[in-house]
């Protein structure tokens, strides 16, 4: 597929190009970032859309994808509402799976009646992989980690901003007695340790491996030496070395008829061995992906991004997150929408205090220290939503001809949480603001509610 991205991004250049002769435009070439604008309706809300399931399954596009995007995307070839592509995968770069998107759903799309043709091309700034808030985790970006996933991992690892990376791999190669289950890849001859590497000093959790037993072995070695893998396990050593993980899907939809293992399945495994052989339970300095806080802050950032690139002069106060996994998709807006409105409530407490004091200051107020305090929130400008509204279709890991756990009395009844182990079950959290069949289905309600009509 990388050999017909050229393709496609000469035939996107060719057509835009075409449509602006035609239409009398002038300047860059069509895509989102263009300097071409439609002044009117400017939208005051912006999507956030699942890929797997919601979009495509694996690599082959649901249908109803690209009916939506014939709504979404204008004659131009731009998108008529801030979008971003929130997915929990992180084993490529931003700027690769924006090329996989554009190549699956950017199609070249005719206009019958003008005889003209427009293709879109979906941007990196548009995409939010689940290891992308890790810019904004600067204080280890000079530390030598090791990264654990699959894909180009010490690439993407040095693209989002660390310096001294190791990989698994680079381990093995140093310590080829650590990794011992699989017969066929133990060391022939008495070998010593080649310790050529720094001492490691965090550890970032990108995905699943590929070699689930190598992996977890040598990441439960780093944190039981404190990063020296020369020395002998010190289980009573606390804490053990920064971890932070991205991606928590405990299962995921692909072309298979049933989910699919995804890395918060590798993060059952990898806590429980932890446990069993220390006692103690891991601790992570941050976990992203979906459905954490961060993870929405960062794409409701992005989303402002791309409102002020186009100009559009109304604020983003609505957000709507469409997701196929109520454990992650649906937890996570509900989450982030909770977390909103909390924040609103207390700009307005704090805006009420500085009226009753008459000082227009803030000195005399009580400081938010009960407040969720984290590097993210100082990284990022305040948000500009709300709200954020989750929507759920039935293309993916939802199964609506399963039972959905049902709550009487606000009494939960006993039912199996998918969600990670740091993350509590609250049965209103699951509960998805509409559920339809489609993402076509979700863009058209989305439209409604918002009585947004596309020029």
């Amino acid at each position: 597929m990388r050999g017909l991205l050229p393709f496609y991004r000469a035939l996107n250049a060719l057509c835009n190009r075409q449509v602006r002769r035609r239409a009398g435009f002038a300047g860059s070439e069509c895509g989102f970032s263009g300097t071409v604008s439609v002044s009117k309706p400017q939208p005051c809300f912006g999507l956030l859309f699942d890929i797997d399931g919601v979009l495509v399954r694996g690599k082959i596009p649901i249908p109803a994808a690209k009916k939506a995007f014939q709504k979404l995307v204008n004659s131009q070839g731009q998108f008529v509402v801030p979008v971003v592509f929130v997915t929990n995968a992180g084993n490529c770069m931003r700027q690769m799976k924006a090329d996989q998107l554009s190549h699956i759903l950017g199609v070249p799309v005719w206009l019958s009646l003008s005889d003209r043709c427009f293709c879109y091309q979906i941007t990196m700034d548009q995409v939010m992989m689940s290891h992308s808030p890790l810019r904004m985790f600067k204080k280890y970006h000079d530390k030598c980690v090791l990264v654990s996933g699959q894909g180009p991992v010490l690439d993407i690892a040095k693209n989002l901003g660390f310096q001294n990376v190791v990989s698994i791999d680079m381990l093995r190669e140093s310590f080829p007695l650590l990794d011992m289950v699989d017969h066929n890849r133990r060391p022939k001859l008495p070998s010593s340790p080649i310790a050529n590497l720094p001492t490691v000093e965090a550890v970032i959790l990108f995905g699943e491996p590929i070699r689930w037993e190598t992996n977890l072995q040598l990441i439960i070695d780093i944190l039981l030496t404190n990063g020296n893998l020369s020395g002998a396990h010190q289980t009573q050593k606390l804490p053990h070395l920064p971890l932070l993980a991205c991606n928590m899907d405990l299962m995921w939809m692909a072309e298979a008829q049933s989910p699919r293992f995804g890395h918060g399945t590798f993060l059952v495994c990898l806590e429980n061995i932890y446990k069993k052989i220390t006692g103690k339970e891991v601790k992570y300095k941050a976990l992203m992906g979906k459905p954490s806080e961060l993870t929405y802050h960062f794409a409701e950032y992005l989303i402002r991004g791309q409102a002020v690139e186009r100009n559009w002069k109304q604020p983003i106060t609505s957000l709507y997150a469409i997701g196929d996994n109520l454990m992650t998709d649906i937890y996570g807006a509900n989450l982030y929408s909770c977390y909103l409105e909390e924040r609103n409530r207390r700009k307005n407490s704090k805006a009420v205090a500085k009226m009753a004091t008459g000082t227009g200051s803030s000195a005399a107020l009580p400081q938010d220290n009960d407040h969720i305090e984290n590097t993210w929130e100082s990284e990022l400008a305040p948000p500009s939503a709300t709200s954020c509204k989750s929507i759920l279709v039935c293309t993916g890991v939802y199964n609506p001809h399963t039972e959905v756990p049902t709550y009487a009395n606000k009494c939960i009844k006993e039912t199996v949480f998918h969600g990670h182990r740091d993350f509590r079950f609250d049965p209103a959290l699951v509960e998805p603001g509409h559920i339809v069949q489609d993402v076509a289905d979700a863009v058209e309600l989305i439209f409604e509610q918002e009585k947004f009509v596309p020029q």
